[in-house]
């Protein structure tokens, strides 16, 4: 795995969640049109894998504490 620094983690979370608003926007409107429910279905377990990343950057920034 590669070793990212602390402002690169930072950049790439908000990159995330820039796409993760995006993705809300997108579900919003296809909400509107019941015929398109693959592609929100479709979004929106891209919009979870995106939290989860986000998650997992958020936990690398946190750090260990002494024992």
């Amino acid at each position: 795995m590669e070793t990212l620094t602390p402002a690169e983690i930072s950049e790439r979370i908000a990159q995330l969640r820039t796409e993760h608003r995006e993705l809300d926007e997108r579900i919003a409107r296809l909400a509107a049109n019941p015929d398109d429910e693959l592609d929100a279905k479709r979004l929106k377990r891209r919009k979870l894998q995106l939290k989860d990343c986000i998650i997992k950057l958020e936990c690398m920034l946190i750090p260990d504490e002494p024992a």
